[in-house]
């Protein structure tokens, strides 16, 4: 078995992966090596054919497979390796990956520093209990996505689709702009999970309805055909329960599922690395090191962002400091605990350390449910540390706040 030494080992090529690298390699590492399972980069960014991306990195507005371009020759301008049709099979504490290709058979990388950036998978039908028949025309979101993005299929005429997570809502736009009819979006909460923009262009701008507090309660086959024929939703109480008698029924022939989506840490089990149980992803302090030394994590592997600005903005921020642990080793600085308080679903980094190069920490949360006029207090050891004042706020959408380690350090 060939065994591999490097610096810097990257697991994943897409836009959490490429901005890591190129964020190590800016600030000084020279030896990455990037593994992607995939026979090409880029990741999910190639199958979003829509534009919307890079406003906040490059300033202007590009599709996905643009954006990934974009990364994809600054990484190709430095010494940054790549190994693609390459899938990482495990991960131990010590920092050392076992990969799997047609060419190599198993390598072993061993590695001074690892940047987890494996992404996130969307939540399944068997995921989320959905009654009914089980039969053909039934998808997630994304996995439609490739099929009439990259594949060139339509995946169905007459369309119902659960959630309205953004992949939801921008197949909707999809799916009608290829011909098919989009009969309705349909939302558990009772509040879209999609950004707002998306709602306006997606569904509104298309008069597709959006029904709130409803869930699909029945899926019924074509018998000759073993497809969807007819797809059941049902209004929902508080409790989420389905109300008897709301019942409204849509002649459909598939039903696309947007119900959220899962961090891929399947190999950040296995290197026992600690979880959060809000984010499904690693715990990290605010260098987004977990709680293995050399061992750093950025992009939906982390935490599910809404932007894929904020991903890549992450990922360069793990490269610099993988590059600075390699360079330096680690920080011994103390570590305090920053914990989600009340209307927060969860924070991230969950650990800050006191003493540090950086002089700012910055601080992610979502909040549990929408609000107009809010106000986002930061509270250390009961001391308010800071106030933040927000227009509005949603679950759909990451906010930040940025505090000063001089602060934290009081």
């Amino acid at each position: 078995m060939k065994t591999i030494q490097v610096n810097l080992l990257i697991i994943g090529g897409g836009p959490a992966g490429l901005a890591a690298a190129y964020g190590a390699y800016q600030a000084g590492e020279k030896d990455i090596l990037v593994v992607e399972r995939d026979n090409h980069l880029g990741g999910i960014l190639n199958q979003c054919i829509h534009n919307g991306f890079g406003l906040h990195r490059f300033k202007e507005e590009l599709s996905g497979p643009e954006y990934a371009t974009r990364y994809i020759d600054m990484v190709k301008d430095t010494s940054v390796k790549i190994m693609s049709d390459s899938m990482v099979i495990d991960l131990s504490s010590n920092k050392v990956a076992t990969v799997m290709n047609k060419d190599d058979g198993i390598i072993k990388i061993e590695a001074k520093a690892i940047i987890l950036a494996m992404g996130c998978r969307e939540r399944s039908r068997g995921a989320i209990s959905t009654p009914g028949d089980r039969v053909a025309g039934v998808y997630t979101a994304g996995a439609a996505q490739k099929y009439c993005n990259i594949d060139g299929y339509l995946v169905g005429k007459r369309i119902v689709i659960l959630g309205s997570g953004d992949i939801g809502l921008i197949m909707a736009r999809r799916m009608t702009l290829e011909g098919a009819k989009v009969l309705a979006d349909v939302e558990l909460c009772p509040y879209s999970n999609g950004l707002a923009r998306n709602i306006q262009q997606c569904l509104n701008d298309f008069d597709i309805p959006l029904y709130l507090s409803y869930t699909v309660t029945d899926i019924v086959a074509d018998e000759e055909h073993k497809r969807v024929k007819k797809v059941v939703i049902s209004k929902v109480d508080e409790k989420r329960n389905p109300i008897p008698g709301s019942e409204i029924s849509f002649d459909c022939d598939t039903l696309l599922l947007s119900v959220g989506l899962i961090p891929e840490n399947e190999l950040s089990t296995k290197a026992g690395i600690q979880l959060d149980s809000r984010t499904k992803g690693a715990i990290v302090k605010d260098n987004l090191e977990t709680s293995i030394e050399g061992i750093f994590a950025c992009g939906n592997v982390l935490q599910v962002h809404d932007l894929v600005d904020n991903v890549s903005a992450e990922g360069e921020k793990a490269g610099k400091n993988a590059a600075l642990y390699i360079a330096k080793g680690e920080n011994q600085s103390e570590v305090i605990p920053a914990n989600p308080g009340q209307g927060l679903g969860y924070l991230c980094p969950q650990k800050i350390r006191v003493d540090a190069e950086d002089p700012n920490v910055d601080l992610f949360f979502r909040v549990r449910t929408p609000a107009g006029a809010s106000k986002i207090d930061v509270y250390g050891d009961g001391n308010l540390i800071k106030s933040l004042p927000k227009l509005r706020v949603a679950p759909s959408e990451m906010e930040s706040v940025r505090l000063r380690r001089e602060d934290i350090k009081k």
